[in-house]
């Protein structure tokens, strides 16, 4: 029996703020998305527990029911929202080619555009009571969720830029803020390390790991340990951050569109455009400098907006409707 492959006119591939602002923006412009939840359906949002820097929400939402809500606002339009993984892509290098695709290792899809939102995956430490506390006052975001620790003492785990820029950002907020640094130096720049050094609330400790994370429900305290004595210490805190970096998911499309040396997709100028046509990269799949809900779903929209012209260039919209795609 030949198998079936089904012909849509835009696949969305994740289900984050970036995918879903595009589902609904793409929806409304008739391009009939079919959109892909990938392992996380609704993305990094589902564990965070409140959400109070997203616009329109006055007393603030948890995100689980944020991506639930968006979720409904996109199928409202039409989008067709499917729990399924893509598995693998072979993208045309041709204006208005068909990109083919692959779901869950079987299913097989041909697609005049494709969104990537498939976003990037923050790093743990992968240690038991830190999994168990995400989202209980274990965090990767400080700048989502140091608010809610004002006043209080926190700790944060990292050596880089993106530790330093995080660390100097709860100083303004919280009481106190320890920073474990793995080696004995910190590989953030000079300048960032003058400013963590200038903030007398930040105490720096070289050598210093997780040992364990104390706390039942909440953080209530961080076991750490010094790699070089191995004596360990016990102090409280409300709130741990991680910030040893993020990985985007995006190594299904390595080789086929141009990368920077981390796997962040590069898009062209101002746009979501990659290097091949039709195929468009949003949210935090192509965003390594803010990684917010607020700036993914702008770029969600950006993409739809482009993959909108790009059929509309390529006279692609009138075949659809004449039925040779989707549907």
């Amino acid at each position: 029996m030949e198998e079936t492959i089904e012909k849509v006119k835009t696949l969305i591939i994740g289900s984050g703020p970036a995918g879903y602002t595009a589902a609904i923006y793409a929806a409304r412009a008739d391009l009939k998305p079919v959109l892909y939840t990938g392992m996380e359906p609704g993305g990094q949002l589902t564990t965070t527990t409140e959400v109070d820097n997203f616009p329109g929400y006055p007393d603030g939402i948890d995100g689980p029911t944020m991506m639930i809500q968006l979720q409904k606002q996109a199928e409202r339009f039409g989008t067709d929202v499917r729990i399924g993984m893509v598995t693998d892509v072979a993208l045309s290098k041709e204006e208005g080619g068909i990109h083919h695709v692959t779901v869950d290792n079987k299913k097989k899809i041909e697609a005049q555009t494709i969104i990537i939102s498939t976003g990037a995956s923050a790093k743990y430490l992968n240690i038991p009571s830190e999994q168990r506390l995400r989202g209980g006052g274990v965090s990767a975001c400080a700048v989502c969720d140091g608010f809610f620790y004002k006043g209080q003492d926190v700790a944060i785990v990292g050596a880089g830029d993106t530790a330093a820029e995080e660390a100097s950002y709860l100083a303004n907020i919280c009481n106190k803020v320890t920073m474990l640094v793995r080696k004995d130096h910190m590989r953030a720049s000079k300048a960032m390390q003058h400013r963590v050094n200038s903030l007398k609330n930040i105490e720096v400790r070289f050598n210093t790991e997780v040992d364990e994370v104390l706390g039942e429900q909440v953080v209530e305290g961080l076991r750490m340990v010094n790699n070089q004595t191995g004596e360990k210490e016990d102090i409280a805190i409300t709130g741990l951050f991680i910030a040893i970096g993020h990985k985007p998911n995006t190594d299904i499309f390595k080789g086929q569109l141009d990368m920077d040396d981390t796997g962040y997709i590069i898009t062209k100028g101002k746009s979501t455009k990659t290097n091949l046509p039709g195929v468009f990269a949003s949210g935090d799949a192509q965003d390594k400098e803010y990684r917010q809900a607020v700036t993914a779903a702008g770029t969600g929209c950006m993409a739809a907006l482009d993959a909108e012209r790009y059929l509309a260039s390529i006279g692609s919209i009138q075949e659809a409707v004449a039925g040779n795609y989707n549907l």
